[in-house]
């Protein structure tokens, strides 16, 4: 315990970028740490550690476990990236990676093709959902020993260019050989685009990368060019990501000079963002859609809209953070996100909510919003009247922890909760229906866009899944819950046979938030 508390002090220089050592201050004859008591202190206790402790230590564990223990202490979103994730992060945020372009799960101790990516390697050399790759260049992606834990990205990623040779199962046709040239594969942040009615579009932006804008720009001039006229931005699960994206979607609403947000460090500099004459839908009607997952980015967009008496904000309170963070290289692959300041809305609201209470009881403030009925009754939501700001036209706002919608719609009482997240977020109804999808592959290839949405599932589907659901110990027996659920089976099926944008185009149709806002659009005067 003792050195592990050394450890800890220790580690609080390291993370801040002090933890060179001594013995490289002594070999590079620089001035630096040496003149800081504390720092050559707990740089002389790591020499000692690594060269009189007793035991062997396990130096990389030690010093990550440490780093994300002392971040854990400052906020909850100052956070440690592990050299292992950092590529993955990086590609997920730069909107792009180098591969074959497939999605996949490892189903019956085999490589199982869900989908591949539109227009990505293995979609332009043939591959289709339900394939197996069994070889990938001779490594064996099957077997007893096979297991998703193996590292399966670094056999089909690599450099731009070179080839990978796959040997795939088609249940239906046999083994083929393929040789899939690996390429740029795009990550989408735009996940669907299309119209509700003549006037009304519809976009859905997951998170805010290197590529979000010009995903959505592109999405908004499509829409625009077929005659739309109000446009629903759906943020709901979007928590967040670069602001600079953020910021220029929020200038294709906001006129010229108008005040995006602003930011103050703990110098209490302040630095505006400002929209511009450039935007390209300032007369548009515009709904954004929040819930509260709807974090960060998100959350300045939508606070930038209200503040401007921009548009209706509609849906659920979100999250509440108003942190801003800057990433820092640790030397070693790692890297951190460190707050460095607070974001501001026009009016000069801050959303982020309290933190003082610790990590685990900020991120567990859902389940209270839950049990307090906030999430199904908005008179159950808790304002802070002293957090009260005033829009240029005279509406009241609140800060405080999230942003509060206009238009409050509720998550339907009927439902339980916990037991539909849990299916449809945690993978399992996507398994189901690959699996659902197995059994007539060849009818289901043969269906098109039309006929799957026109498609009714059965009685016997939904009793499939039910004995599914059942060996991970989930029942159903509310007859709304039945349609629900049946619904999000077809839509699966459209997400895996053709693309995620079918899949939210289905569920649209019976989605409440949606509704109330095609209605609001027809009653208008």
């Amino acid at each position: 315990m003792l050195v592990t508390r050394y450890i800890l002090f220790l580690m609080i220089g390291l993370t801040i970028g002090f933890g060179i050592g001594n013995r490289l201050t002594r070999a590079s004859g620089q001035i630096g740490f040496s003149e800081n008591k504390n720092k050559e202190k707990l740089s002389r206790l790591i020499d000692f550690i690594e060269d009189d402790y007793v035991n062997e230590i396990d130096t990389d564990s030690l010093v990550n476990n440490t780093v994300k223990e002392i971040l854990n202490k400052l906020d909850p979103h100052s956070t440690f990236i592990p050299s292992e994730n950092a590529q993955a992060i990086a590609e997920r945020m730069q909107g792009e990676f180098i591969g074959i372009g497939i999605r996949y799960y490892v189903s019956n101790d085999t490589l199982s093709v869900i989908s591949t990516i539109r227009n990505g390697p293995s979609d332009k050399a043939g591959i289709i959902s339900g394939d197996r790759i069994l070889l990938a260049n001779l490594d064996t992606l099957y077997g007893k020993k096979f297991s998703s834990t193996q590292n399966i990205q670094k056999k089909l990623r690599g450099t731009i260019g070179s080839t990978v040779k796959l040997k795939v199962l088609r249940p239906e046709k046999g083994i083929s050989n393929y040789n899939i040239k690996r390429e740029k594969v795009p990550i989408t942040s735009v996940k669907a685009s299309f119209l509700l009615n003549e006037k009304i579009g519809y976009i859905k932006l997951e998170r805010f990368a290197e590529t979000s804008f010009n995903e959505f720009k592109k999405a908004l001039t499509s829409l625009t060019e077929k005659g739309m006229e109000t446009l629903v931005l759906d943020l709901r699960e979007n928590g967040g990501g670069y602001v600079a994206p953020c910021l220029k979607i929020a200038d294709e609403f906001l006129e010229d000079q108008k005040l995006i947000m602003f930011t103050k460090d703990r110098e209490n500099n302040i630095r505006k963002s400002i929209a511009s004459a450039k935007g390209d839908f300032e007369k548009g009607t515009i709904y954004v859609i929040i819930d509260e997952n709807s974090a960060s980015a998100s959350e300045i967009l939508a606070g930038a809209l209200q503040d401007n008496d921009k548009g209706i904000i509609i849906g659920r309170r979100s999250f509440g953070k108003g942190l801003v963070q800057q990433e820092k290289s640790l030397g070693d692959g790692s890297k951190i996100r460190l707050t460095v300041s607070r974001y501001f809305t026009p009016t000069g609201r801050s959303i982020q909510r309290p933190y003082n209470k610790g990590t685990k009881a900020y991120y567990n403030e859902y389940l209270e919003r839950y049990e307090s009925g906030e999430l199904q009754d908005s008179t159950k939501l808790k304002i802070n009247d002293s957090l009260a700001f005033k829009t240029p036209e005279g509406r009241i706002v609140y800060g405080g922890g999230g942003i509060i919608p206009d238009i409050y719609v509720s998550k339907e009482t009927e439902r339980n909760l916990e037991l539909l997240d849990y299916t449809l977020y945690s993978g399992m109804l996507s398994r189901f229906v690959f699996s659902e999808l197995d059994t007539n592959r060849k009818f289901y290839n043969s269906l098109s866009k039309e006929q799957l949405i026109d498609l009714t599932i059965s009685n016997q589907t939904f009793e499939n899944f039910k004995k599914y659901a059942i060996e991970v110990g989930l029942q159903f027996s509310n007859s709304k819950n039945n349609t629900f659920i049946k619904e999000n089976i077809k839509a699966e099926m459209a997400n895996q046979l053709f693309s995620e944008n079918l899949k939210v185009k289905i569920l649209s149709s019976q989605d409440e938030i949606i509704e109330k806002i095609i209605s609001l659009e027809n009653n208008k005067d």
